[in-house]
């Protein structure tokens, strides 16, 4: 999508690379790749620890000891990274004279408060969002959008509407409620419509 993003947007030819960091045997090639990327005409970088571990936390008891609110998360993955072969791959690179821009693809949200659900076997499985055909619902806990193409969403089925969590909801079935509504309080989930979660940073930084 990227490379035809550009062969609309850009005339000329674009040299680039596009890197996907998933582990770190991945993160440790990045760094000792890092300068070899500077003959491309852009590089895209997508390092996915933040969103493994949001998804780790709500699997291991010992993460939501260490990361229990935003200010303990935050401050787990600044240690990770000033520790991590990102950080050491932009240093290398600190000096060099290239644009650097930093951003994300979606926020996050510590949710507290069950909602209820009812949807067929089909229906997605988000915490913060649901995709589905006659889906029930409190209606005061969501934002509903009965007709997708108006939004901009795709619609699966004739019958296909989406809801979005509201505030710090997120949405349960009645299946097993007491035991997923202990299990997934005070996680970070994301895919709601809550300003953490939409609003995306964008950071641009260039050498002195």
């Amino acid at each position: 999508m990227f490379q035809a993003q550009l062969k609309r947007l850009v005339r000329d030819e674009v040299r680039m690379d596009y890197i996907k960091v998933t582990n770190v045997s991945h993160g440790q090639q990045l760094e000792d790749q890092i300068l070899n990327y500077l003959h491309n005409d852009i590089t895209v970088i997508v390092y996915n620890f933040i969103d493994m571990l949001s998804h780790a936390r709500t699997e291991m008891e010992v993460l939501k000891e260490l990361a229990g609110d935003e200010r303990a998360y935050r401050s787990l993955t600044n240690s990770w990274f000033i520790h991590s072969p990102l950080w050491t791959a932009l240093q290398k690179i600190s000096q060099k004279d290239i644009t650097l821009l930093v951003t994300t693809d979606h926020g996050t949200i510590r949710v507290k408060q069950p909602s209820k659900v009812v949807g067929d076997r089909e229906t997605t499985t988000n915490l913060r969002y649901k995709l589905g055909r006659n889906l029930r619902y409190e209606p005061k806990d969501v934002f509903e959008v009965r007709d997708p193409e108006e939004v901009g969403l795709p619609r699966p089925n004739v019958s296909s509407s989406y809801i979005f969590a509201k505030d710090d909801k997120y949405f349960l079935y009645p299946n097993n409620y007491n035991y997923y509504n202990n299990y997934f309080r005070n996680t970070f989930q994301h895919g709601g419509i809550s300003m953490e979660e939409m609003i995306c940073p964008i950071i641009s930084l260039t050498t002195k």
